[in-house]
Order: C-alpha cells, then sequence, then structure tokens
C-alpha cells in the first residue's frame, strides 16, 4: 500500500504533524510506503521559499490583517477555490501520476482542497484523508471529496457535524504527535525548577531584552528556550545568560520537555498537543493569531493551561506564581492525563480505521 502525505511549511505545525502521521503509519503498517511532501515546494521548487517567508513575516508583523482574512473567510462557503488552483492541481496530477498513492492525508488545508479538486476533475476513487491539525473547525478545512476528518477533540467532532459533515466520516485522534512525547520519564520537582520556553517552529518570541534579563533573575528557575528557525535570536542569546540554555531547530523536542517542570508558548496545535502527551503543565501567551486564540480557549476551558499575558512584568508574575505551585502543577497533569484518556488508546489504529472507512467510502 502506498500513502502520500501532503503537506506544507507555514510554520512547522503542519509539517510536524505529517512527520508524526508517518510513524505512526509505519508502526501500523510495516510494509506500507508511506511518503511525506511538501507540496508548495514540489510544486514551486524556486517559489516555495518566498512564499513560506511571507507567511513568516505576515504572522510576525501583520497579525491583524492575518486575523481578518481569517475571520473573513470563515464566513465564506466551503470548498472555496483560488487562482492559483488550476496550476496547482496540475502539479498535484504530476506528483499523483509519478507516485501512483492508494490514499492521501492531507495536514494542510490547501492540500486537502487541492486534492479534493483533483478528485473531481479526474473523477478518480481516490481516498482522502483530512488532519485538522489546530483545534478548528475553519470553512478552509472543509472539502466536498474528503473522506474522513482526523479531529483533536470530541467538540470539534460535534461542531463538524454541526455543519453538515456525517458524524461517521470524523475521526477523534488528537492532533499527531510522535511516539516519543507518548512515553516520557519526567523528572520531578526539585530544589530548582526549570522552566521551557517555545516559540514555534518560526521562534516567535519576545524581541525585548528586558524579558531575558528578568528569566535570567528568576530565583532557583533554570531555563531552557527554543528559537526554532529564530536564527537572529539565537545568535542574540546563546551564551549570554547563566541560567538560559538556548536551542535552535531540534527534532528532539521531547527531551527538553522531560526536563521541564512548566513550558510557556504560544498555543499552536502541534505544540498543545506534543504537550498533553507529555504531561507538561502550559502557561499559555495570550495569543494573537486567531487559530491560536481558539486553541488557548479549548485548554483553558479543559483547565489543561494557564494564561500569561504578553506583557513582560504580568508574565513573569504568572511564571512565578506557577512554577512552584505543586499542586496546581499536579492538577493540571492530572487533566492531560484524562484528556488522553477521552481520545481512543492507539493512534495507528485509528488511523488505519480511517484508511480502511475512506477505502470504502470512496469506492461506493
Amino acid at each position: 500500500m502506498k500513502i502520500l502525505i501532503l503537506t506544507g511549511k507555514f510554520g512547522m505545525g503542519h509539517y510536524s504533524a505529517a512527520q508524526s502521521l508517518r510513524e505512526q503509519l509505519g508502526r501500523g503498517l510495516p510494509r506500507a510506503q508511506v511518503e511525506v511532501v511538501d507540496l508548495f515546494a514540489y510544486a514551486l521548487p524556486s517559489g516555495a521559499r518566498v512564499w513560506y517567508r511571507a507567511f513568516h513575516l505576515l504572522v510576525t508583523y501583520g497579525t491583524g490583517l492575518f486575523n481578518t482574512y481569517y475571520r473573513l473567510t470563515e464566513r465564506l462557503p466551503a470548498d472555496l477555490r483560488s487562482p492559483l488552483d488550476g496550476f496547482m492541481v496540475d502539479k498535484l496530477a504530476a506528483l499523483i501520476a509519478e507516485r501512483e498513492p492508494d490514499a492521501v492525508i492531507a495536514t494542510h488545508p490547501i492540500c486537502a482542497g487541492l486534492t479534493a479538486r483533483y478528485k473531481e476533475r479526474t473523477g478518480r476513487e481516490l481516498p482522502l484523508l483530512t488532519c485538522v491539525t489546530d483545534l478548528s473547525t475553519h470553512n478552509e478545512w472543509l472539502h466536498a471529496g474528503t473522506d474522513c476528518y482526523l479531529v483533536g477533540s470530541p467538540a470539534i467532532r460535534d461542531r463538524l457535524a454541526g455543519k453538515g459533515v456525517p458524524p461517521e466520516r470524523i475521526l477523534v485522534t488528537g492532533i499527531p504527535v510522535k511516539e516519543a512525547f507518548r512515553r516520557l520519564s519526567h523528572r520531578k520537582g526539585g530544589a530548582r525548577r526549570r522552566l521551557l520556553v517555545m516559540g514555534g517552529g518560526l521562534g516567535l518570541l519576545p524581541r525585548k531584552e528586558s524579558f531575558y534579563e528578568a528569566l535570567n533573575a528568576l530565583d532557583g528557575v533554570d531555563t531552557t528556550i527554543l528559537v526554532g528557525n529564530n536564527q537572529k535570536l539565537y545568535r542574540r542569546l546563546a551564551g549570554r545568560y547563566p541560567h538560559i540554555e538556548v536551542v535552535g531547530f531540534t527534532d528532539h523536542v521531547w527531551d527538553y520537555m522531560a526536563q521541564a517542570d512548566l513550558m510557556l508558548t504560544k498555543p499552536g496545535g502541534i505544540t498543545v498537543f506534543e504537550s498533553i502527551f507529555a504531561e507538561l503543565p502550559l502557561l499559555l501567551w495570550e495569543p494573537f493569531l486567531q487559530q491560536e486564540k481558539n486553541n488557548a480557549r479549548f485548554l483553558l476551558r479543559a483547565g489543561l493551561a494557564r494564561s500569561a499575558a504578553q506583557e513582560n512584568e504580568a508574565c513573569l508574575l504568572a511564571i512565578r506564581d506557577l512554577l512552584y505551585n505543586d499542586a496546581a502543577l499536579e492538577e493540571m497533569r492530572g487533566n492531560m492525563r484524562r484528556a488522553k484518556a477521552q481520545m481512543e488508546a492507539e493512534g495507528a489504529a485509528r488511523l488505519l480505521s480511517a484508511l480502511a472507512f475512506s477505502k470504502e467510502v470512496s469506492a461506493v
């Protein structure tokens, strides 16, 4: 069996989910050929980097514009087309002709839409599974050619069903994370506490030096900062503060989570579920991006996180209040264990069920 996972690197969340799905399918279908393809890099080998850079600038400096677009498009009909559809579907058709997959999984909404359009154009009964990588029911994810949706929570399943998606086509899988996050051995407290700070793949972290000076001065706290691909910030901070370790992009985030008592982060979908499966308490910066606001609401209501303002002093106060509060940290870890229990036990088994179901549906 050949499975093609389509994704894009607008941030690293969609791509990380694709890699986790490949890992899960490799365990469940050891003889299958599972390939992850960045569809945008395939279609535009010399232009994808420009697209990704433009997206980085938009979410860094133009969050108001991004959020306005996000809210406006939520009101537009599902299965929305773009002017680039013709060109991109041609490229996707070439990719499918080369790889000859038996099923496609999309971890980016544009990839899902393009595959749905390909199926419509060709009449081909190619199973399409869409993995929704945020706690979102935004219409950008909804396409008539989708045979099965993989979603992060029962609430998202119910909201998709409310939008007309047949409930039997929606599986609550959690947002996929690598197996390493599920079997961490944690440190438990200690005289000094460890704080992990993450800004996602783009390294969207505070720019003011005073914030890092204050982190370094926290009494009895050692801090690790994962700056992702933000090389500028890495060069500014690395080796500068005795109580701060600065790490660039890493494929072993779970090692740092295992050593932490608390994580301060923006609420990206992948990071959220990595933390839940790692049972690492969360302190969330007040989010700017609309989909991250949705994620934060879910976490706060479920008792899986607490919030911290973007303003430095308020954020540092929230860190001090929570990092040494053993009862609050343990309550959060317990809520995370229960949240995991609400999802079905084994991700690979759910994926295999989804693949079998989507093949049956597409053959009807």
